[in-house]
């Protein structure tokens, strides 16, 4: 384990380090992704072919069956990546341009995990009316759109809009791929502690969208909302939270969450909601003393502790084991369990795309997790291990299967295959994808940053 490897004040400096190569390579490359071409050119006689007069053939051809445009262009395997920059990770309304590095992360992960080719799309402009125009606009374009980084309450009737408005699916990472991931996790640490998920008593620390939408989708497969508790930083929901009963027409969502879940009337902050809990997923304010350890410490026995936020999570992992956790995730992946949506929205769009489906619905979503939590129990669950890591790739192919099979299902796919089939190709896609950026990098296309400089002797010299 990690905690008997290195000490606390190692830990730290490791959980630093991230943020100082960030600084340093972004400005090297100058932002993540960029545009290559699909096609060949082998001279420039081809430009007849790929542009005018050749061009216009497909052009007819798509106007006569609109279809086509998913055979003929990129629109078959193109994602939209788009945010206002209200709520982006841990920082919150940093604005359009400060969101930028986050949304070509997202396209970046899209592309190596999932074989995606994503664009991401800053928009000026806070108008949740606006942000809807906007992207029924652009849906032509892409296959799908990723919404991302969107502050709530607003996101909720965005996503709901537009999953009623678009002809294309559209999907809310903090929303949905969190959630997918979290079920998936909790699948297993239940399993780890010998609990039964319907029998448990989760608390939701925080009640932002994507602990709501957590909660959802933990609620349809099977958890007990009246046993289970949301706190945010006013304390317990229930019926008995006027002030979000005054404000309920603005936080549907939230006011729906405080009606179904609490049955025992509790009241109190989060410290009170955490006595005897078996789980507490955590996804609110980035600590690391967010989450307390003596808080822990009156959890039930055997307590599993999810401290999801980034990019420090509510508690350092170490001190919730201390604390009496059996079982604790974070969000990032220089710690074990990993819970963060990149294990999900690569292979659960991979599928999606690949069978055109027009939505991504619930049970898609629980599709994803029940094939993540499947694949780490084929390889050994263990209390540091109740996830694939993202570098176990098969993982997102395997995910992509398995959303195909249940779009499918649901009639909600427009091209049909076979569990096998869908395997095949996303496996094939995925691995293209990560040989294409070795080559580029083996090129020299993608150099190599140089080292960083070591200031130790400059300091030694300054003393």
């Amino acid at each position: 384990m990690i905690e008997e490897t290195f000490t606390k004040e190692e830990l730290l400096a490791r959980a630093e380090k991230p943020a100082e190569e960030a600084m340093r390579l972004h400005e090297f490359y100058r932002g993540k992704t960029q545009t290559a071409l699909r096609c060949r050119v082998r001279d420039l006689d081809d430009f007849a072919i790929w542009y005018t007069p050749g061009v216009a053939a497909p052009c007819r051809a798509i106007h006569a069956n609109p279809e086509l445009v998913y055979d003929f262009t990129s629109k078959w395997n193109t994602v939209a990546v788009i945010s206002d920059g209200t709520r982006v990770l841990g920082l919150g309304d940093i604005g359009p341009k400060a969101g930028l590095p986050v949304m070509e992360g997202k396209a970046l992960l899209y592309k190596y995990l999932g074989g995606i080719d994503a664009v991401p799309i800053m928009l000026d402009t806070k108008d949740p009316d606006k942000i809807i125009e906007t992207v029924l606009m652009l849906q032509p374009a892409f296959g799908g759109v990723n919404l991302e980084d969107i502050a709530q309450p607003k996101c909720f009737r965005i996503l709901d809009t537009l999953r009623e408005q678009a002809e294309i699916p559209i999907w809310h990472d903090d929303q949905q791929g969190t959630a997918s991931v979290i079920l998936a996790g909790l699948i297993n640490a239940a399993k780890i502690v010998g609990k039964q998920l319907k029998d448990m008593r989760i608390v939701f620390m925080g009640a932002g969208a994507s602990n709501v939408a957590c909660a959802r989708l933990i609620f349809r497969y099977g958890a007990d909302p009246a046993n289970c508790l949301m706190a945010d930083a006013q304390g317990i929901l229930g019926k008995h939270r006027r002030d979000l009963f005054l404000r309920r027409a603005e936080f549907v969502q939230k006011w729906h969450m405080a009606q179904i879940t609490n049955g025992e009337e509790i009241q109190g902050d989060v410290s009170v909601a955490l006595r005897g809990a078996d789980a507490v997923i955590a996804l609110s304010q980035p600590g690391p003393d967010t989450l307390k350890p003596e808080w822990i410490r009156t959890m039930a026995k055997d307590a599993i502790v999810f401290a999801a936020a980034n990019p420090i999570p509510e508690i350092w992992p170490w001190d919730a084991k201390e604390a009496g956790a059996a079982v604790v995730a974070t969000g990032r992946s220089d710690f074990p369990n990993q819970v963060n949506n990149s294990l999900g929205f690569p292979g659960i769009f991979r599928g999606t795309l690949d069978v055109r489906a027009t939505t991504i619905t619930d049970e898609m979503a629980i599709a994803a997790a029940e094939s993540l939590a499947q694949m780490a129990e084929e390889k050994g669950l263990s209390p540091d291990y109740i996830l694939p890591t993202m570098d176990e790739w098969d993982v997102f192919p395997r995910e992509a299967a398995a959303v195909a099979m249940k779009a499918q299902e649901q009639g909600v796919a427009r091209r049909a295959t076979t569990y096998e089939e869908e395997y095949e190709r996303a496996q094939a896609i995925i691995r293209a994808a990560r040989d294409m950026t070795r080559a580029l990098m083996d090129g020299g296309f993608i150099p190599p940053a140089p080292e960083p400089e070591d200031t130790t002797k400059e300091q030694t010299d300054h003393a």
